[in-house]
């Protein structure tokens, strides 16, 4: 009887400790922590839209020297590549059988006004004699009539003296604009023709003069970033710089900046159908002759003054099928898929112009270990080396 009273309290406690397990067992293992992030807190402001463009430089002037005359090329009297001012002298042709025409030219002016001169003589006296019936009136018509008919030889003879005056002129072709003369297309000692409009013929092209200073720049734009711009001006988010003036800066083609900026001075009317783009045109001023015609650059337009738009990271806008979005870590702790708006960069950020609201904490780093709907903990971001490592959490203590 004793030994069955002191198995009692003991099958008692066995089962309260089996009880006891069996509870622990329901309530599973631990909960881990929410995700570490880096965020950046969104905030509305204002910054320069630009666009970064390949243009291609032009000659501000270029005009072609051509022969006006026909003749023997005697020589070149400009050095090939060097800088040439207006009116002065590139080539001579012979002037030999030019000369020779306006001495004819001029012998014949002479002779013509010799007999202007006996023919107003005779209609001069026949004006004093009519009066007194010395002769007859038809005698003083046909006298004047004379007189009137030298005349108008004689201005014909003195524009044909001009004329060959001018053609003599020719024969030293001189420079049409300042700028830098080019490469010689014709030898000495060769033949070059005048042309003629009714022919169609052309003259013979000697050499090209290019002003180079100042210069244009061609680039084009699309029509739906126009069409942007535009209706963002009308909705108030873009204003523009500067007076209403578009300025580009210009990087070289060795990745240097170059030391003058330009101003927009020319923007086309119409669309291109093959690139659906519009041509516009920059001007640049090149003191030091450092650009040259032909080359290609890239530049960067700003097309004016951005409102109400947000700077956000790369790391913190992401894409996929249906377009750009960001993550963000709502007040509840839980991560949140916002879709945006990021076309441009600026500063090496996005700028996104919606999708955003100001507070919004944007995360940019630790994006792989976190879901939308899932709590996470938010850190401010810290930004990376500049070798394009991500940014990283700020430790804590130094938030």
């Amino acid at each position: 009887m004793k030994s069955t009273s002191l198995r009692t309290p003991l099958l008692c406690l066995g089962l309260l400790s089996l009880a006891a397990c069996g509870k622990g067992k329901e309530q599973g293992p631990a909960q881990m922590p929410p995700p570490e992030v880096g965020v950046v807190k969104a905030q509305s402001q204002s910054t320069p839209l630009t666009k970064d463009l390949v243009g291609r430089v032009s000659a501000y002037r270029s005009a072609d020297v051509r022969a006006r005359v026909a003749g023997v090329l005697l020589k070149r009297v400009y050095q090939e590549g060097t800088d040439v001012k207006q009116g002065q002298v590139l080539f001579e042709i012979d002037p030999a059988v030019y000369q020779a025409a306006l001495s004819s030219a001029q012998a014949n002016l002479a002779a013509g006004q010799a007999t202007y001169v006996n023919y107003h003589n005779v209609a001069d006296r026949y004006r004093k004699l009519r009066p007194q019936n010395y002769i007859s009136q038809s005698d003083l018509d046909a006298a004047e009539a004379n007189e009137r008919s030298s005349a108008a030889s004689v201005k014909q003879l003195q524009a044909a003296v001009e004329s060959a005056k001018i053609n003599l002129g020719y024969t030293r072709v001189t420079s049409p604009i300042d700028g830098r003369a080019g490469q010689q297309q014709v030898t000495e000692g060769a033949i070059v023709g005048a042309g003629a409009a009714d022919t169609g013929s052309s003259s013979t092209l000697l050499t090209t003069v290019d002003q180079l200073d100042p210069l244009y720049v061609n680039f084009t734009v699309s029509s739906a970033d126009l069409d942007r711009l535009r209706a963002a001006q009308s909705a108030g988010n873009v204003s523009l710089s500067d007076q209403g003036k578009t300025s580009i800066k210009v990087t070289l083609p060795d990745g240097s900046k170059y030391d003058q900026n330009g101003v927009l001075d020319f923007s086309g009317a119409t669309v291109d159908p093959t690139t659906g783009a519009v041509n516009l045109r920059a001007q640049l001023a090149n003191p030091q002759r450092r650009l040259l015609p032909g080359t290609y650059v890239t530049l960067t337009a700003n097309l004016g003054e951005q409102h109400n738009v947000f700077l956000i990271p790369q790391e913190g806008v992401l894409r996929d099928v249906t377009g750009a979005y960001s993550l963000v870590v709502g007040a509840d702790g839980n991560v949140a898929r916002k879709n945006v708006a990021a076309e441009n960069l600026g500063g090496g950020n996005w700028i996104v112009t919606s999708g955003l609201s100001s507070g919004d904490q944007v995360i940019v780093s630790g994006l792989q270990t976190v879901q939308p709907g899932k709590p996470a903990k938010a850190t401010p971001w810290q930004p990376g080396p500049k070798n394009g490592a991500q940014g990283q959490p700020a430790p804590a203590g130094k938030q």
